[in-house]
């Protein structure tokens, strides 16, 4: 499932250019100008993450942090500009996980996001065997089996099938995936990526050329198709 990231800020400028970015790095973005539509944001939309500027009419980011905080637990990076680090000081104090300072590099937003995401994963249990369709991944064990039968997959292709299958549908970018591969010692390219995606799928789909699970998303990355069991 997609990740969904909230991002709250009085100017439409910065919306844009975080939801541009944001939704080709495949996240779905959601948007709010002040702290109470915020509010009523995240309930309607269930977001992964949020995005919070501080200075904003009517509920301003403090406000919107204590009662957020009071019946949301996910992650909150505050966007600060550098004349208010003070306030995003006071933020962490309020519940914040991290902030990040304007102007700030986009991949340097991405990687906090992504780690925000993975503390936040890091906290709940997750399921050592995973299913998707015929395809089943017994981490404990290290198997992967088709149909039942065995595939041998090398360290690398297991890291890359269970990073997708432990979210069927969400689309991963290529350097997303590059990203988190490396903490398992990949040291490869994006480039490389395209071929080890292309190895799994001579070992895990009937037909390579036309894959059933494996698919790529033009111009983005790939995805695991959601599929029932």
């Amino acid at each position: 499932m997609t990740e969904t990231i909230l991002v709250v800020d009085d100017q439409e400028n910065v919306r844009r250019l975080l939801k541009d970015y944001l939704s080709s790095q495949g996240y779905r973005v959601v948007q709010a100008v002040d702290g109470q539509s915020a509010l009523f944001t995240a309930r309607y939309e269930h977001p992964n993450l949020v995005l919070l500027d501080i200075m904003m009419p009517g509920m301003d980011g403090f406000q919107f942090l204590s009662a957020f905080r009071k019946e949301n637990q996910i992650p909150v990076i505050i966007i600060t500009a550098k004349e208010e680090e003070t306030d995003a000081v006071l933020g962490l104090e309020l519940g914040a996980d991290d902030y990040v300072i304007k102007p700030f590099r986009m991949r340097e937003l991405v990687a906090r996001i992504r780690a925000s995401l993975r503390r936040n994963e890091g906290g709940k249990s997750e399921p050592h065997h995973l299913r998707v369709g015929e395809i089943v991944l017994d981490k404990a064990a290290h198997l992967v089996t088709v149909a039942q039968n065995p595939v041998s997959l090398t360290p690398l292709e297991f890291d890359l099938l269970e990073t997708l299958m432990r979210n069927p549908g969400r689309v991963y970018s290529r350097g997303e995936l590059v990203d988190r591969l490396q903490e398992s010692g990949f040291a490869g390219l994006e480039s490389t990526l395209n071929v080890h995606m292309r190895n799994l799928r001579r070992k895990i789909e009937k037909d390579p050329a036309q894959p059933e699970y494996l698919e790529t998303v033009f111009g983005v990355g790939y995805r695991i198709a959601h599929k029932g069991f």
